[in-house]
C-alpha cells in the first residue's frame, strides 16, 4: 500500500490546459492556505511531517508536480509543456479551484523552481515565498563550471536531446532514481522503506516526464529568468531561503544570488541534508511559519 499523509484528504484538480493534478489537501479549513511543492526524485509525500505539523493552524495542499506521481504526465511535445511557467500556472488553477485566490507558496527542489517562477508571473496571487535547496534556475546553470559542476551531473544528463537520456535512465531507473536518494540524505533512517519504494515507483513510471522537466531547465525556463532579469523583474513577497551551505561548495555568494531576486529576503543555511523536510521536519514548519509572520 503506498503511504499517505494521515488526516490528509487525496483529491484530484484542474491544472493549466486540461491537465489534472492529484493532491493531497488537509488542515484547518478556516486557516490561511499554504502550498507545498516536493522535489526529485520524490511525490508530495516527501511533506508529510511538515503538512502535519502546520495542519492545525492552516489549511494545507500539498499536489503532485505535472509529470510526477499520481498527476498527468502529458507528453512533451514543445518546450512549454513542462516549463515551470507552465507548471505555475497548474498550482495557481489548482488553487483557485480549492477557493483560494491567494496563497503561500513553499517548494523544495524542482518544487521550489516552479515556486519561484509562480513568485515573479503571479506577484498578486503568492502571498509568501519559500525556497528549499535551490537557487533560480539561470543562477544555477552560472554556478555549475569545473570539476565541482559534477554534483549535477543529471542536469546535463536529462538536458540532452529526447531518446538517449530517457532510454539510460529507464534501463536502471530504480539504480539512477535511488541513488539520489541515497547520496543527498544525511539521515537515510528519515525516509522509510515504504516512502523509499514508493518515491522510486513513482519515479520509474514517469521517466519521460521527469527528463522533460529537467530538459525545459536548459531551455525554455532559462530564457523566461533571462528575460525577467533583463527587464528587472523581483519577487515582490516575503522570500525565505533554506539551504544547505552550496556557496561554500560551489564558490559563488548564495546571499548576492538571491537578493539579486528577493528584496525582502531571509536566508538561513540547515545542517540538514537535501531532503531536510523529511530530515528536520521541526525546523522546516518552523521557517515555514516565521515566514508566514512576516
Amino acid at each position: 500500500m503506498t503511504p499517505a499523509i494521515p488526516g490528509f484528504d487525496h483529491v484530484r484538480l484542474p491544472g493549466a490546459d486540461g491537465v489534472e493534478l492529484a493532491a493531497a489537501v488537509g488542515g484547518n479549513g478556516s486557516g490561511s492556505p499554504v502550498v507545498l511543492l516536493h522535489g526529485f526524485p520524490q511525490t508530495h509525500l516527501m511533506w508529510r511531517h511538515v503538512a502535519e505539523r502546520l495542519a492545525d493552524e492552516h489549511t494545507v495542499i500539498c499536489p503532485d508536480l505535472r509529470g510526477y506521481g499520481a498527476s498527468d504526465k502529458p507528453a512533451a511535445t514543445d518546450p512549454g509543456v513542462y516549463a515551470k511557467r507552465t507548471m505555475a500556472a497548474d498550482i495557481v488553477t489548482l488553487a483557485a479551484a480549492l477557493g483560494h485566490g491567494r496563497f503561500a507558496l513553499v517548494g523544495h527542489d524542482r518544487g521550489a523552481l516552479v515556486a519561484f517562477r509562480a513568485g515573479l508571473d503571479h506577484p498578486e496571487t503568492i502571498t509568501h515565498l519559500g525556497v528549499l535547496d535551490v537557487v533560480p534556475t539561470l543562477d544555477m546553470w552560472n554556478v555549475l563550471h569545473g570539476a565541482s559542476a559534477a554534483v549535477g551531473y543529471h542536469l546535463f544528463l536529462m538536458a540532452q536531446p529526447p531518446g538517449l537520456p530517457e532510454r539510460m535512465i529507464a534501463g536502471s531507473a530504480d539504480v539512477f532514481f535511488g541513488s539520489f536518494l541515497d547520496v543527498w540524505a544525511d539521515d537515510p533512517a528519515a525516509m522509510p522503506e515504504d516512502v523509499r519504494a514508493a518515491y522510486l515507483r513513482a519515479s520509474a513510471a514517469a521517466v519521460p516526464s521527469i527528463v522533460a522537466d529537467y530538459r525545459a531547465s536548459a531551455d525554455i525556463d532559462v530564457l523566461h529568468d533571462q528575460a525577467d532579469l533583463d527587464a528587472g523583474s523581483q519577487l515582490a513577497m516575503p522570500v525565505t531561503v533554506v539551504q544547505q551551505d552550496w556557496g561554500a561548495r560551489l564558490g559563488y555568494d548564495a546571499v548576492g544570488v538571491w537578493r539579486a531576486w528577493a528584496p525582502d529576503l531571509e536566508h538561513r543555511l540547515t545542517r540538514a541534508g537535501h531532503f531536510m523536510a523529511e530530515e528536520a521536519p521541526d525546523e522546516i514548519a518552523a521557517d515555514i511559519r516565521g515566514l508566514l509572520a512576516r
